[in-house]
């Protein structure tokens, strides 16, 4: 069984994230005044929603991304040097660096929290598991 995945994410101001993110090298699709469909794979896509317009999805209220994390969502890069250069994209657009670079040979992570405060983990694997 195959699905697609939509994950939404509240934000404060559109223009400004869609701005952020497509710094990054990412694409739209279904945008209007209250929503941006972010394409991240051929099956996974980022719903950045207007907090009003997020509001009406649940009765809890929005985390508070200053002092809570919702999440960790992950983005696989072909190489260590993609990773450094999405996290720098991020970071000149005004992210901020998450934690430190963790390097365990076979796998090489960095971590940004987007202007909303989302946290992102950008990784690369070896194409071969390590022995």
């Amino acid at each position: 069984m195959s699905h697609k995945l939509f994950v939404s994410l509240p934000i404060k101001d559109l223009d400004r994230t869609m701005a952020f993110f497509k710094a990054l090298g990412f694409t739209f699709k279904f945008t209007d005044e209250k929503a941006a469909c972010m394409l991240i794979g051929e099956h996974a896509y980022a719903m950045l929603l207007v907090e009003p317009f997020f509001k009406t999805l649940t009765k809890k209220a929005i985390c508070d991304t200053a002092t809570h994390v919702e999440g960790a969502f992950g983005l696989s890069c072909e190489s260590r040097a993609e990773v450094d250069a999405l996290v720098a994209k991020a970071l000149a657009g005004g992210g901020k660096e998450a934690g430190p670079p963790e390097d365990h040979g076979f796998m090489y992570t960095r971590s940004f929290e987007d202007i909303d405060g989302h946290h992102w983990e950008v990784v690369w694997m070896a194409p071969t598991p390590a022995q």
